[in-house]
């Protein structure tokens, strides 16, 4: 996920323009901004996509990833990203056309090389391959090397559990690092996010989080802005823990705390090499290779519930779950349990209905664009409060 790495020059350029964007978005957050039907930037940002070469298809399937990371109120992951994807094609580092290159397939299980195409595109076919051999055999996996960046993971769940199938969705960045492993002061991971889409009864449960405590979008905004993070959640060059975002962005570097921090930080380096294990490992293309750029190292599975104790036992597992954790007594003065996936879902409702709220930054960003390739913005509808930062 695009956000500053406080690696150095290794960063491409490309990414360090969209993470700028995304966390100027960010700084607006508390101001008014304006609402613009959902459809219409559909439609804007596939006509910016195909001006600039991409084709048809690839377009419609980006534009609408991003859109739903907007609606979804992750405002890191949406449109704020699509001045970068644009430089990229610009620049011939993400590819236009094409198809991935299968490099091993069996009945359940198949490794693409995503020659640098558009991630959101590449991982929704990932998502149809693995969901097709997972009704045929239980289970399907997809991993796709070579992908360029793949947006806001939570986009992709509500079309597996439509479905009726549960999705786990990996990625890491091999090109970047951001985040210490347990006990060290040097980076070594990004924050490698990892989602699961898990149908009930009613709304689906959608886990998006990651292996670091905080992002790199999160903590590059609050740089910009002069503030510091809720805890101490990052840590300086010499391992002190510390609220102040500025660390990560001075010599020498400091790192993002594995989820757990320094007390029990073990449980997100875990994940973290899990993740690892999952995208760079299986796919056979990683950290251990030289960097192409901004990109992404994807596993995509499947798994349908039919093919093991049924749909109806399923739904009846979890909904007792989602139902359990609802009536858990809260703790003094605090609101219900909310299921993950919950704010997500309502925002999406209500942002599809009412107009998505972006951020001051994003539409100026994309002006530029829409000027060089003579696509006309959307109109946008009356000033509303901005959504809370995801």
């Amino acid at each position: 996920m695009p956000a500053p790495m406080p690696t150095g020059d290794s960063t491409p350029h490309a990414q360090r323009a969209t993470e700028a964007t995304s966390a100027a978005a960010h700084s607006g957050a508390d101001r008014a901004t304006l609402r613009y039907d959902a459809d219409a930037l559909r439609g804007y940002a596939e006509a910016l996509l195909r001006a600039a070469g991409v084709r048809g298809d690839i377009a419609h399937d980006v534009a609408a990833v991003l859109v739903d990371g907007d609606l979804m109120g992750h405002t890191t992951h949406g449109l704020a990203l699509l001045p970068g994807y644009l430089d990229q094609l610009e620049q011939g580092k993400m590819g236009k056309a094409g198809e991935p290159r299968i490099v091993a397939s069996s009945s359940a299980a198949q490794t693409w090389d995503g020659q640098r195409l558009p991630g959101p595109w590449l991982t929704l076919r990932a998502l149809d391959a693995a969901t097709a051999m997972a009704h045929a055999n239980g289970t399907g996996t997809v991993v796709i090397r070579r992908s360029h960046h793949i947006a806001c993971l939570a986009a992709y769940l509500t079309r597996a559990t439509a479905r009726g199938v549960m999705a786990l969705l990996y990625c890491s960045d091999p090109s970047n690092h951001s985040v210490a492993p347990f006990g060290a002061v040097t980076s070594v991971f990004t924050p490698n996010p990892l989602a699961a889409g898990i149908p009930t009864s009613g709304d689906p449960i959608l886990l998006d989080v990651s292996a670091s405590y905080t992002t790199n979008g999160l903590t590059t905004r609050l740089w910009q802005a002069g503030e510091a993070l809720a805890h101490p959640w990052v840590q300086d060059a010499a391992g002190n823990p510390t609220r102040d975002p500025a660390v990560l962005f001075s010599e020498p570097k400091g790192t993002l705390l594995p989820l757990g921090g320094l007390e029990a930080g073990h449980k997100g380096f875990a994940l973290a090499l899990l993740i690892e294990a999952l995208t760079a490992g299986l796919a056979g293309y990683g950290r251990a290779d030289p960097s192409e750029g901004w990109g992404a190292t994807v596993f995509v599975q499947v798994l349908d519930p039919r093919r093991f104790g049924g749909i109806d036992a399923f739904a009846r597992q979890m909904d007792w779950l989602v139902n359990a954790c609802h009536d858990a007594t809260p703790r003094p003065g605090g609101p219900r349990v909310r299921m993950p996936g919950e704010r997500a879902l309502a925002l999406h409702r209500a942002q599809s209905a009412e107009g998505v709220a972006l951020y001051p930054a994003i539409m100026p960003a994309l002006a530029p664009w829409s000027d060089r390739y003579a696509v006309t913005p959307p109109p946008s509808r009356a000033p509303s409060r901005s959504p809370s930062s995801d």
